[in-house]
C-alpha cells in the first residue's frame, strides 16, 4: 500500500513538472524560459530524490520539526507550480480559441510568445502556494448545522454534538496542536464530542495522544466517542485498542451505546473501518459492521452513526439514523466555493440528505499532505431540533 502511494505521489509530482515546463514559454521569452525550465527540473528531481533518500538513510538525523518544514516547503513549491501551470495553460488556451473565432482578439506580435501581464502569473502562483501551506492548513473554521428530527423528545431538543476527524497526529499535527484543538472544541460547550478516526497516526506519539484526548472527557457532559479509521489499523490497531481500554473514551467498534436514556433514547452507534480490498468484499464487510452495530438498538431510538468511511452514509440512511458522521476524505483538501476540485469518493465533503437522514463528511483537522486551498480544517457542530 505504501509503495503504491509513493508511486502515485511521484507520478503526480512528475505530471506537475511536465505541465510547468509546458507553461513557462507562454510567460517568459528565451533565454530566461530555458533557464527556468532547467531550474524547475533540477528542483523537482531533487525533491523527489529527497523524499526517497531522507526517510531511508537519514530518518533519525534531522529533528522532526525540520522534516515537517522541509516537506511543507516541497508541498508549497509543487502547489505553486500547479497553480502557475493551470492558470497559464487555461489562459493560453482561451486566447488561442478566441483568436480562431473570427479574430475577435487583435493579433499583437509582442504577444506571439508571451501572455499579457506575464509577471503576475508567477506572483499569483507563489502567493497561492504560500497561502495554502502557511495559512489555510491551520486556519480551522467552526461550522454549525441544525439537524431536524421528527418527533424529537423534549429532553433532546437543542442537544449539541461536536465532531473532529482525521487529526493524523505526527509530523504536521503535534501534541500541542491537539491540546489546543480540544480546548477550542470544549469552549463551544457541546454535550458530546465525537472523533471519526485517523487521529492516532504516529506509533511513538499515540500513547500520549490518547492520554491527551482522555484528559478532556470531563469537559463534555456526555463524554468523548470514537471510532477507528484506516490509519489506526496501519499504526497497530491492537496496541491502540489496548491503550484506549484504560480511558474514559467511548470506543465504538461495531456496537452502540445509549447516551441519553428515555422513551426515545439518544444512541451513538459506531463502526470499524472495512479493510477489505475489492468492491464486493468492501461492501459486504461494511454491511456486516453496520448490522452488528444495530443489533441491540431500540427501534424507537434517535441514532447517530459514527464511521470513518463516508459510504457509511448510505448504511445510516438505510437504518434510519438521523445523522451519520464520517471523515476520511479531508474534503479533498483542494476546493473552490466549497466544491472539491479532485473528487475521489462517492461523498467527498459536506452535508448529504437522504429522506429524513443526514450524512456529513468532515473536512478533517490534520493532513498527510501539508497543504489546503479552499478547504480549511474544521470543527463541526450539530444541534438536534424538532423537524
Amino acid at each position: 500500500m505504501m509503495i503504491f502511494f509513493a508511486l502515485l505521489v511521484f507520478l503526480v509530482m512528475g505530471l506537475v513538472g511536465v505541465l510547468t515546463k509546458a507553461a513557462i514559454p507562454y510567460v517568459f521569452d528565451e533565454p530566461l524560459s530555458l533557464m527556468l525550465e532547467r531550474a524547475v527540473l533540477i528542483f523537482d528531481v531533487a525533491a523527489m530524490l529527497g523524499l526517497i533518500i531522507i526517510p531511508l538513510f537519514f530518518r533519525d538525523s534531522f529533528p522532526s520539526s525540520w522534516s515537517a518544514a522541509g516537506l511543507r516547503l516541497v508541498a508549497m513549491a509543487f502547489m505553486a507550480q500547479l497553480i502557475f501551470a493551470a492558470v497559464v495553460l487555461v489562459v493560453a488556451g482561451i486566447r488561442g480559441i478566441m483568436r480562431h473565432i473570427g479574430d475577435t482578439v487583435p493579433f499583437d506580435r509582442r504577444l506571439r510568445h508571451t501572455l499579457s501581464y506575464a509577471p503576475l502569473y508567477p506572483l499569483a502562483a507563489l502567493a497561492g502556494g504560500a497561502y495554502g501551506g502557511l495559512y489555510e492548513s491551520d486556519a480551522t473554521e467552526e461550522r454549525e448545522f441544525g439537524i431536524p428530527v421528527k418527533n424529537l423528545p423534549e429532553n433532546l431538543r437543542g442537544y449539541r454534538i461536536a465532531q473532529i476527524s482525521d487529526v493524523h497526529i505526527g509530523l504536521f499535527f503535534s501534541l500541542d496542536k491537539l491540546q489546543k484543538l480540544l480546548s477550542r472544541v470544549a469552549k463551544g460547550k457541546p454535550d458530546a464530542l465525537v472523533i471519526t478516526g485517523d487521529i492516532f497516526d504516529d506509533v511513538s506519539q499515540n500513547p500520549q495522544a490518547i492520554k491527551t484526548v482522555d484528559s478532556f472527557a470531563k469537559d463534555f457532559p456526555n463524554g468523548i466517542w470514537y471510532c477507528h479509521g484506516n490509519h489506526e489499523h496501519h499504526r497497530g490497531i491492537e496496541a491502540i485498542s489496548e491503550l484506549l481500554q484504560g480511558t474514559a473514551i467511548h470506543v465504538l467498534v461495531n456496537r452502540a451505546e445509549i447516551v441519553v436514556p428515555g422513551e426515545r433514547p439518544l444512541v451513538f452507534a459506531g463502526v470499524d473501518y472495512p479493510m477489505e480490498r475489492g468492491d464486493k468484499e468492501f461492501l459486504a464487510q461494511k454491511n456486516a459492521f453496520t448490522a452488528e452495530a444495530w443489533r441491540e438498538i431500540p427501534q424507537e431510538a434517535v441514532v447517530v452513526l459514527l464511521a470513518h468511511h463516508p459510504e457509511f452514509i448510505d448504511n445510516g440512511a438505510e437504518k434510519k439514523a438521523v445523522l451519520t458522521l464520517t471523515g476520511h476524505t479531508h474534503g479533498c483538501q483542494l476546493g473552490i466555493f466549497g466544491i472539491p476540485l479532485i473528487p475521489m469518493f462517492k461523498y467527498n465533503r459536506g452535508m448529504f440528505i437522504q429522506g429524513d437522514s443526514h450524512g456529513y463528511v468532515h473536512s478533517g483537522n490534520g493532513s498527510w499532505f501539508p497543504y489546503r486551498l479552499g478547504c480549511p480544517p474544521e470543527i463541526a457542530y450539530f444541534t438536534l431540533r424538532r423537524g
